[in-house]
């Protein structure tokens, strides 16, 4: 395998994959291989993990109304038998 030498990075540049380096738990030598390689094609960036956020459009659309019909539904799912829990 081959050694290469780069000058003249830029301070902002070596600020921002020491940064990543840390933050993908790798070394500084291993980041710069990856990104070398997926800039050339080799190696396809991974795709972050999608953050879900599905039920965020149903967040507060309740009425008050039916927010106590739900919460009247639950109430009957909530109570403890106590016949399975005795002895």
């Amino acid at each position: 395998m081959k050694t290469i030498t780069l000058r003249n990075i830029p301070k902002e540049l070596v600020r921002i994959l020491r940064r990543k380096a840390r933050e993908e738990g790798m070394s500084y030598s291993k980041l710069a291989l990856k990104l070398l390689e997926q800039g050339a094609g080799l190696q396809k960036p991974k795709k972050p993990r999608a953050a879900y956020h599905d039920l965020d459009a149903l967040a507060g659309t309740w009425s008050r109304s039916e927010s106590a019909q739900f919460e009247k539904a639950l109430r009957e799912l909530r109570k403890i038998d106590s016949e399975l829990w005795s002895k």
